[in-house]
C-alpha cells in the first residue's frame, strides 16, 4: 500500500506539472521554480508534513520535496541560531542533495560527447 500511495501522489504531482506545460505558456525553467516554491510555503505552513507522512518518497522526491526540505532545514536552524540560521538553514539541510547533483553533473560532462543543438 505504500508504494501505490507514493505512486498516486508523485504521479499527481507529474500531472500538475504537465498541465502546466500543456495548458500555459510557462517555460519548464519557471515551472520548476513554483514547484520549490510550493513546497518551501508548504513547508513553512507545515502543510507538506502531512503530504510526506501520507506518500513517503512519493512527495519526498519531487522538486517540491527539495522545496519542503529548504523550508524544515531554515525552521530547524532558526531554532538553534537564531537570525543566521535563515541564511544558512537551507543548504545545510539540502547539502547531500547538492553534492551527489554537481558530482553526477560532472561525471555527466566528463563522460559524454557534447553535441550541438542544430
Amino acid at each position: 500500500m505504500e508504494f501505490i500511495k507514493a505512486f498516486l501522489v508523485g504521479g499527481l504531482i507529474c500531472v500538475i506539472g504537465q498541465l502546466l506545460i500543456d495548458l500555459t505558456k510557462l517555460t519548464p525553467a519557471r515551472i520548476m521554480v513554483i514547484f520549490v516554491c510550493s513546497g518551501v510555503i508548504l513547508g513553512a505552513l507545515g502543510l507538506y508534513k502531512n503530504i510526506v507522512d501520507f506518500a513517503g518518497a512519493g512527495a519526498s522526491v519531487p522538486l517540491s520535496g527539495f522545496g519542503n526540505l529548504l523550508a524544515e532545514g531554515v525552521k530547524k536552524a532558526v531554532e538553534e541560531k537564531g537570525f543566521l540560521g535563515i541564511f544558512t538553514g537551507g543548504l545545510t539541510a539540502a547539502a547531500a542533495g547538492i553534492c551527489a547533483a554537481t558530482f553526477f553533473a560532472f561525471l555527466a560532462a566528463v563522460f559524454r560527447k557534447p553535441k550541438s543543438k542544430d
